[in-house]
């Protein structure tokens, strides 16, 4: 596997044990739908919360969220609205970006809640 699939598979699994340490129950990780996979599918409450995780070691060429493409939203729009209808859920829906900077063996977590309002 190449490191830097390596590295996203710490990241989520990092970002896993942090939503569950904050309360979150998790549904579903690395949900596809289409073109589109999904990180985490999580729950909080009445609230479903759509996670992408975006690990770096650096940011030294930016924060790992501005990796969070406009493409990239869509999709997980679309994947959202298939997952929702499809399980028949009756839930608000939030997205959310979990950044980590990653290196050795520490890491840096930021936890952006309704991260895509900022980009659309």
């Amino acid at each position: 596997m190449a490191s830097h699939n390596e590295l996203g598979k710490k990241g989520e699994k990092i970002a896993i044990e942090f939503l569950r340490k904050k309360g979150y129950k998790i549904l579903e990780c690395n949900y596809r739908y289409l073109k589109a996979e999904v990180d985490i599918i999580a729950i909080k409450k009445n609230t479903l919360v759509v996670i992408e995780v975006k690990t770096r070691t650096t940011d030294y060429f930016g924060n790992p969220q501005d990796f969070v493409t406009p493409k990239k939203i869509k999709l997980l729009v679309s994947a959202i609205d298939f997952y929702v209808n499809d399980k028949g859920m009756d839930v608000e829906v939030r997205f959310d970006i979990i950044a980590i900077i990653y290196k050795n063996n520490t890491q840096k977590i930021v936890h952006l809640e309704d991260a895509f309002f900022h980009f659309l």
